[in-house]
């Protein structure tokens, strides 16, 4: 039988699951860690990558995402302005044309579209126009990196506010 929560009711303090799911499948290790590597190539700015993480954290209604990735760009040094104003990023005055063409990249691809095509020919065009094809496929493989983690961060529920690696403890 299905009981959904109250809007009101807490929300448990520690994660879902009771198993660190990289103790579970070791090779998940491997797998962060190759993804961390590829989008941290240079070609992209990490404050790119972690503005676009958060938007993806953001649109799937994660707090375990949303707070790593506002603390990754707490401990970048950026603003509390910018952070705050990820959720509204189209209208913000904060943020540069390349990030903001992440930005709309990373929506294009989470978010349903009514038009059929999520990623237009159009937003590709403007994304490229911002990024080379190296830093385009930077892109990608940051919101696939966000993507991998968002069925571990749904169901198993790690504690907010605690790394990736140690979110069980």
């Amino acid at each position: 039988m299905h009981r959904t929560r109250t809007i009101t009711a807490d929300v448990p303090a520690g994660p879902r699951m009771a198993q660190d799911p990289m103790e579970l499948v070791p090779e998940l290790a491997e797998v962060s860690a190759a993804l961390f590597k590829a989008t941290g190539n240079r070609s992209v700015p990490r404050t790119t990558i972690s503005l676009l993480q958060l938007r993806a954290g953001q649109i799937v209604g994660n707090t375990y995402l949303t707070v790593l990735h506002t603390g990754m760009l707490r401990k970048a040094g950026e603003s509390e302005e910018r952070i705050t104003a990820v959720a509204s990023w189209q209208d913000a005055p904060y943020f540069s044309g390349a990030e903001r063409a992440a930005l709309a990249l990373v929506e294009a691809v989470l978010r349903p579209s009514a038009g059929g095509e999520r990623v237009s020919d159009e937003l590709y065009a403007e994304v490229a126009g911002h990024y080379d094809a190296k830093a385009l496929a930077t892109l990608m493989i940051a919101i696939g990196q966000v993507n991998f983690f968002v069925p571990i961060a749904l169901i198993a529920k790690p504690l907010p506010g605690r790394s990736f690696t140690d979110p069980w403890n």
